[in-house]
C-alpha cells in the first residue's frame, strides 16, 4: 500500500488547483488503497478556510470522499486567530504543519510538494 503526505503552503487559486488535481491523479494512478494527508499550513490553510472558487470546493470534496485527509496546521490556525469553527468541517487539526510532514516522512510516507 502506497502512503503519501502532500505540502499545500501557498493560498494562490492556480497551485492549490495543481495540488489537487495532482492528489486526484495520484490516487486514480495508485487505486483507492492509497493513503493521502494534504498537509496545509501558511497561506496553504485557505483551502480550508476561505470561500473557494467552485471548481476547488467540488474538487476537495470529491478528494476528501475518496479518502483523501485534510491536515490544518494549528500553528497558522493561532497565528491567523481561527478556531476550529472557521476551518473546514472534516479537516483534522495536526499541532504543526511542518513537523507532521517530517513525522510522517519518517515513518516511510512519499513526500509531494507539486
Amino acid at each position: 500500500m502506497h502512503r503519501a503526505v502532500i505540502h499545500l503552503n501557498d493560498a494562490a487559486p492556480e497551485k492549490t488547483q495543481t495540488v489537487l488535481q495532482n492528489t486526484a491523479n495520484l490516487l486514480a494512478a495508485l487505486g483507492p488503497e492509497t493513503q493521502v494527508e494534504l498537509i496545509t499550513h501558511g497561506p496553504g490553510i485557505a483551502v480550508a478556510t476561505a470561500p473557494a472558487a467552485e471548481e476547488l470546493t467540488t474538487q476537495l470534496t470529491g478528494l476528501l470522499a475518496a479518502g483523501v485527509t485534510l491536515c490544518v496546521c494549528q500553528n497558522t490556525m493561532a497565528a491567523r486567530r481561527l478556531t476550529p469553527t472557521d476551518i473546514h468541517p472534516q479537516a483534522v487539526v495536526v499541532a504543526s504543519g511542518v513537523a507532521h510532514l517530517v513525522t510522517r516522512q519518517s515513518e516511510g510516507w512519499s513526500y509531494l510538494h507539486p
